[in-house]
């Protein structure tokens, strides 16, 4: 009972935001910047496959806009029996062969978003499981310590109950 108590306490300090033990603190810097890459790995996982979706998108829309400016360029051009109607059909036909090659960057975003997806879903997932279940016991973990706190304030060597109420906490 008393151990969900001081675990209960911990809980609420820690929602609550009030100080905590300055050496307990100190002692998880190492555990919090382990943790706070985790997030920024986690936030930039996100960021990338956006921008992956945003790059494919704007690829097939300047792709599709290119390809009619060579089509309209080659059309024209056929009409026009002069030299500037061979470069306008020599210009469409550039355009339209560069919109195609442009699609093709298409195949390999695509299995990139599927890699940075897979990664996300798997790596980041699993650690964001590990990482709740840590948090758990780090908040236990700190509890009982707040608990030794407690108990040692109170301690007098000579009385053996007390000795004993230590040894248990």
């Amino acid at each position: 009972m008393q151990q969900k108590y001081w675990k209960t306490k911990q809980t609420l300090i820690k929602v609550t935001g009030k100080k905590e033990d300055e050496h307990v603190v100190a002692s998880d810097a190492d555990l919090d910047a382990k943790l706070e890459l985790f997030h920024s790995i986690q936030r930039t996982c996100m960021e990338l496959l956006k921008a992956i979706e945003l790059y494919q998108k704007r690829i097939c829309f300047l792709s599709q806009e290119e390809n009619e400016l060579g089509k309209f360029l080659r059309s024209q051009g056929s009409q026009d029996k002069t030299r500037a109607g061979k470069m306008m059909q020599a210009t469409g036909k550039a355009l339209c062969f560069s919109s195609q090659q442009r699609l093709a960057l298409r195949t390999p975003l695509s299995r990139l978003y599927q890699e940075v997806e897979t990664f996300r879903y798997r790596a980041i997932s699993d650690t964001w499981l590990t990482v709740n279940r840590m948090e758990q016991y780090r908040t236990e973990y700190r509890g009982a310590l707040l608990w030794m706190k407690d108990v040692s304030q109170e301690l007098d060597p000579d009385l053996y109950k007390q000795m004993e109420k230590f040894r248990k906490v």
